[in-house]
């Protein structure tokens, strides 16, 4: 992957942060320490809102010691440099979406659920904290001078179209916004998939730059409008469930006393229940919300479309099983 930050670029986002920076008050100068965190959401969407409960949790069980200045979408780092900018310590703490960085990290396309994946709440907690991968994640990261946080877990991830999928058939030729393993999985189909950050999908979708899109779950379509200009719900999830990581700059953790550590490590905790209660509730909502604005479901997939669903999805599988030795660690674990 070219490389994403040349020196001219990182001047201009360090320039963008400080700008961001600006408005700490007073209370924050106290702070012993000060933390830059960027997460994918604009202000004032439903996710933006759990991220930033995370960074008070931070600063309110630190007794004020940390303050955590919080990014949103498209304030001072884009959405594609994350995973650079906190290798390098621009940034500080990070919640990334992984095929995003597909280039960088090949272990994070399978660590976020690789299409056709189970994904109840049970069987991630199993597949994490007693099957191996947190382990693997901790390693493979920390080689990328990050550590790895407590994950967390989001809904399926479905795709929006604006015409209606008749039948696996109609997907071909489609332009689809769908970034990593989803990418590849969509290509399977003979889609052309397009690799876009959020923040740019409902003008894409709007002036046709694109025929369609996943989000990282149902709740993304809602937040993002795009009902509005995309009006079909394919009712097979390409992915039943999401694992997203947070991340820290290396350097930054090893100045942390052990104890704000410890307030780090429970609050990305707590991040995580949240974001399961959360989003369980957030999703029927949101569908809910779409249909109001005129959403349809495609009809139902018939049993020669769910085996060629379930075709593209092992053959990617078996792409990324032999990415890098991360992957294939995971893939393995995982079967």
């Amino acid at each position: 992957m070219n490389r994403l930050w040349s020196t001219a670029r990182t001047k201009i986002a360090a320039s963008l942060i400080a700008v961001a920076g600006m408005g700490a008050t007073m209370e924050a100068m106290a702070a012993d320490v000060t933390w830059r965190f960027t997460n994918l959401y604009s202000r004032g969407t439903a996710f933006g809102d759990v991220y930033q409960s995370f960074a008070d949790k931070i600063e309110a069980d630190s007794d004020g010691r940390m303050k955590i200045n919080m990014l949103y979408a498209g304030e001072g780092v884009d959405t594609k440099g994350i995973i650079s900018a906190t290798k390098s310590g621009l940034l500080d703490m990070a919640a990334p979406f992984q095929p995003m960085h597909a280039g960088e990290i090949p272990f994070g396309v399978v660590e976020v659920g690789l299409p056709g994946s189970n994904g109840s709440l049970e069987e991630l907690n199993q597949l994490f904290y007693e099957k191996g991968w947190s382990d693997v994640l901790t390693e493979a990261y920390d080689r990328h001078n990050l550590v790895w946080l407590a994950p967390y877990f989001q809904p399926g991830v479905y795709v929006i179209t604006k015409e209606k999928i008749e039948s696996i058939e109609d997907f071909k030729g489609l332009k689809i916004r769908a970034p990593g393993a989803y990418g590849r999985f969509f290509r399977e189909l003979g889609a052309s998939p397009v690799n876009l950050a959020w923040g740019e999908t409902y003008t894409s979708l709007a002036t046709g730059v694109i025929d369609g899109t996943i989000g990282s779950n149902l709740i993304d379509h809602r937040d993002g409008n795009f009902a509005e200009v995309a009006k079909f719900m394919y009712p097979l999830p390409v992915s039943s469930a999401q694992a997203l990581p947070v991340l820290v700059n290396k350097n930054a953790w090893k100045k942390l006393p052990d104890d704000l550590k410890e307030v780090v490590r429970n609050a990305a905790k707590w991040h995580a229940e949240q974001q399961a209660e959360k989003s369980a509730l957030w999703e029927k909502e949101a569908v809910a919300d779409m249909e109001k604005q005129g959403l349809t479901w495609s009809p139902d997939a018939s049993d020669a479309d769910q085996a060629k669903w379930r075709d593209a999805a092992e053959a990617v599988w078996a792409h990324y099983g032999k990415t890098d030795k991360y992957s294939s660690r995971l893939v393995e674990l995982m079967k």
